[in-house]
């Protein structure tokens, strides 16, 4: 079976085909303002413009043609309410029938899929959404989640506020690596965490200290308590896979900390190569391949807020 996904939920519009569980392209291309973050109706707009492009390059990298495809996966939700519908309406255009998949399980799919893990806890860390996930009674449960902003829009929120260019995230890494650390406002509650008012405090250290010490200071911080939260999770769930996943992931600092608390608790470590860790269509594609079932084109709309935990995961027999 072939299967084509699509991905539009944010600044990426990816194509991504799968052939027998097999990933044989995997095709996007990106929005950038040039302010940086997202205006939602540009990156929609931009994701009209390119979505014949992007799977034109996709069905040339498998050497098929639209008429092979046997299964059309979209994205959903959750996500912007313009990119989706940009996204949607590409599908409806291309296909009568759409299996409707959830962003949020399909990063966890792709990571089970690369790293042929089996029940893994997952660390998911993009700019919206900063969540730990782990299998349970049918469902990807949550055991814990940021309360306002992702990992990767704090970081982009500190980035812009001391005047560096976007994306933030590798930039405030680089700078971290040469400061001392400065106290911060560390906010964990519970299981949750709370993110804007780290960057709100990191901004004013950052007028006082050097840049680097506020860029030492927040990623520090920033990442202890999602470390924390991460670690009382593994214990209670006592998994034995630790998947990091999520545009985040890519932070080396970050990986180095995960790695460490899954040594702690016994368990393995696994971060997919930066191609899966990103918003990208192959995720779409595996999760709809697992999924199997579409609906009719008319039948399918997109679920700005539709959480993981609110997907049942039929395709895990335990």
């Amino acid at each position: 079976m072939r299967v084509m996904g699509i991905e539009s939920t944010a600044h990426t519009f990816g194509v991504g085909i799968v052939e027998n569980g097999k990933i044989i392209a995997n095709e996007r291309d990106m929005y950038l303002s040039e302010k940086g973050g997202i205006v939602p109706t540009e990156a929609a707009e931009h994701h009209r413009k390119l979505a014949n492009e992007v799977m034109r390059r996709a069905l040339s990298r498998a050497g098929l043609s639209l008429e092979d495809i046997d299964l059309v996966g979209l994205s959903v939700g959750p996500g912007l309410p313009p990119c989706l519908k940009a996204g949607l309406d590409f599908a409806k255009s291309i296909s009568d029938s759409i299996v409707e998949v959830n962003h949020c399980v399909a990063h966890i799919e792709i990571g089970r899929f690369v790293g042929k893990l089996k029940d893994p806890l997952t660390v998911y860390v993009s700019g919206g959404n900063t969540q730990i996930i782990a299998y349970a009674g049918g469902r990807y449960r949550i055991f814990g989640e940021t309360l306002d902003i992702g990992l990767g829009n704090a970081y982009d929120k500190f980035a812009r506020s001391i005047g560096l260019p976007m994306p933030g995230g590798p930039k405030v890494e680089e700078l971290a690596k040469k400061g001392k650390y400065k106290e911060l406002p560390y906010t964990v509650k519970g299981m949750s965490l709370v993110y804007a008012g780290l960057v709100t405090a990191a901004e004013k250290l950052a007028k006082r200290y050097r840049i680097e010490d506020a860029c030492y200071s927040f990623q520090e911080t920033a990442l202890s308590m999602l470390a924390e939260v991460s670690e009382r999770a593994l214990a209670h769930t006592k998994k034995r896979e630790l998947l990091l996943t999520g545009g985040v992931a890519a932070n080396k600092r970050l990986r180095e900390i995960m790695k460490a608390v899954a040594e702690e608790h016994g368990a393995s470590f696994y971060v997919p190569d930066r191609e899966y860790c990103g918003d990208n269509g192959a995720m779409i594609a595996i999760t709809a391949s697992l999924i199997g079932k579409a609906k009719k084109s008319e039948d399918v709309d997109i679920k700005p807020n539709w959480r993981a935990d609110d997907v049942e995961v039929l395709w895990i027999k335990k």
